[in-house]
């Protein structure tokens, strides 16, 4: 499985962006995929995830109400859209992959990740 991850950008507080996470291998339909975020000195922090099918979701309380997770297995591709924008959410942002089924929360439970992609919010 090899994950890709794009559209992070420099945006100002209260805007929106919306990341994609590129899927390839035979068996990336079955993956749960999860969104999480590094800020500088930081660990890596869960944000999102979403179940193989899409159907369920689940979301850290920081991001709760603002972004939202969504997968279209016909297209191979996970979606992080982040509405009002805040400078906290300034981070490299990775998405990772895990054949675990339930809320899968922390970094050991993925197996693969893609490079990430910086998000900068100005106040």
């Amino acid at each position: 499985v090899q994950l890709q991850a794009s559209g992070g950008g420099l945006v100002q507080a209260g805007d929106s962006l919306m990341l994609s996470c590129a899927l390839s291998g035979s068996t990336v339909s079955t993956y749960a995929i999860g969104w999480f975020r590094q800020a500088p000195g930081k660990e890596r922090d869960f944000v999102a995830a979403v179940n193989w099918s899409g159907s369920n979701s689940n979301y850290a309380d920081s991001v709760k109400g603002r972004f939202t997770i969504s997968r279209d297995n016909t297209k191979n591709e996970v979606y992080l859209q982040m509405n009002s924008l805040q400078p906290e959410d300034t981070a490299v942002y990775y998405c990772g992959a895990t054949p675990l089924p339930g809320k899968r929360t922390f970094k050991y439970e993925y197996d693969f990740w893609g490079p990430g992609t910086q998000v900068t919010v100005s106040s």
